[in-house]
């Protein structure tokens, strides 16, 4: 088991950025893809961005692209969101997860393949 500790998030204004990080613990950090996923109010929890093991690829949910930017330093155990240009719809509970199994960079958006998660995140945005 992995316990992730997610930092960063807030109230920002249309427009503006923030930054998540999620620092990981328990396992070998480099050995696992992970992914940031977000729940607004009221909706089920949602995919936003996976990375792969070692930062060579990375996967975006079409309404981020060009928007947000997920990173990793496996030196430091830790994944980050680089969210920029936010918007209203941003709002949200965000959360790092890990994959439940090693090895495979293999891009998954359902939260089922994840079985370690961050404990959540508020970023909103106001118009």
């Amino acid at each position: 088991q992995v316990q992730l500790v997610q930092s960063g998030g807030g109230l920002v204004q249309a427009g503006d950025s923030l930054r998540l990080s999620c620092e990981a613990s328990g396992r070998t950090f480099s050995n696992y893809a992970m992914a940031w996923f977000r729940q607004a109010p009221g909706k089920g929890r949602s995919f936003v961005a996976h990375i792969s093991r070692s930062s060579g690829r990375t996967y975006y949910v079409d309404s981020v692209k060009g928007r947000f930017t997920i990173s990793r330093d496996n030196a430091k155990n830790t994944m980050y969101l680089q969210m920029n240009s936010l918007k209203p719809e941003d709002t949200a509970v965000y959360y790092c997860a890990v994959r439940s199994i090693s090895n495979s960079d293999y891009v998954v958006t359902g939260s089922s393949a994840y079985d370690d998660w961050g404990q959540g995140t508020q970023v909103t945005v106001s118009s």
